[in-house]
């Protein structure tokens, strides 16, 4: 007798959103990158296929960043005092898009600067950060949005306390923007209400709800993402954007990723450990519905890439 296996047939489904422009398309890109579309939850290929799969992305930073793991500087090299080849290293590790984060230490003029150089250095999409500090970001990304108008630049990061500026200059400007919030299913909806409201339209909104790394409140994040993804399919308008987040950041400033000495002898070899602590981070957050994972070590995007492959072709 044959076993027929339930399927849910949802009412809502998550946008898709297309970061970059080609020379066709008024920037400068080799190619485009699109995320979203999902009618399900996350790989059940018996309801519904994925019609666009994950992507990796690689953080890189506009300086050499004094504050990261002795192993990230020891794989990375000499490209880390040079955005531009660190683009071009973090493309030929497998990126899907680059991250540029921005300093405090940068001015407008070094900003732009940098900008300009990884969008001449790959063809991938980029996204570009400001350093964290709201008004900071609005002096940063303001003349980063117009001199890279029509590249479709995604700009965060979007928070409660510089929203407006923000996402002035992504509408003027033609980019996008990465939108974070704690991690709150209605303060992300209240934020997308917040911006939708001031004329963005919500394809060019990327919903970070703001993660933990692995033993650092991951299994909030993790709920939290996925009851954001089940009001997208259940109709809420207002969640159905795709999904980013960053393991790469939470994981390497856990413990486990950044000591190499003076731990117990049972945690292993650090360099293992600590690649292991960024992909499991980031595994985790695949499978609650991440569509673009920003990561930090070549090895973690290798081996997030192959179980990205086994999920959407199983």
């Amino acid at each position: 007798m044959p076993i027929e296996i339930p399927k849910d047939k949802w009412p809502g489904s998550i946008r898709k959103v297309t970061l970059g422009a080609t020379a066709a398309e008024g920037g400068t890109r080799a190619k485009t990158v699109t995320v979203g579309g999902q009618a399900t939850m996350p790989y059940l290929h018996f309801e519904a296929p994925t019609p666009n799969q994950p992507v990796v992305a690689i953080e890189i930073k506009s300086r050499k960043p004094e504050d990261w793991s002795p192993l990230l500087a020891e794989v990375w090299g000499e490209a880390m005092a040079d955005p531009a080849k660190w683009a071009k290293a973090a493309e030929a590790a497998g990126a899907d898009l680059i991250v540029l984060a921005l300093t405090l230490a940068d001015t407008p003029d070094d900003a732009v600067k940098a900008v300009k150089s990884v969008l001449g250095a790959t063809g991938l999409p980029v996204i570009v950060w400001g350093p964290g500090q709201a008004e900071k970001d609005n002096e940063l990304l303001v003349p980063v949005a117009e001199a890279a108008k029509g590249e479709k630049l995604v700009l965060g990061l979007c928070e409660d306390k510089n929203y407006r500026t923000i996402v002035a200059t992504a509408m003027a400007n033609g980019h996008l923007i990465q939108c974070r919030t704690p991690m709150d299913v209605n303060l992300a909806k209240q934020l997308n209400i917040l911006i939708t409201d001031m004329g963005l339209p919500a394809d060019r909104i990327l919903m970070d709800p703001t993660t933990g790394a692995l033993g650092y409140g991951i299994e909030y994040g993790y709920s939290v993402m996925e009851r954001l993804r089940l009001a997208a399919l259940q109709g809420d308008s207002m969640t159905q954007m795709p999904l980013i987040v960053t393991p790469g950041f939470e994981a390497w400033k856990a413990k486990e990723s950044k000591v190499g000495e003076g731990v117990p002898a049972a945690w292993g070899n650090w360099k293992e450990r600590a690649v292991h602590w960024e992909t499991l981070t980031a595994a985790a957050l695949m499978e609650s519905g991440a569509d673009i994972l920003i990561l930090r070590h070549p090895e973690s995007v290798k081996r997030i890439k192959a179980a990205i492959s086994e999920l959407v072709t199983a």
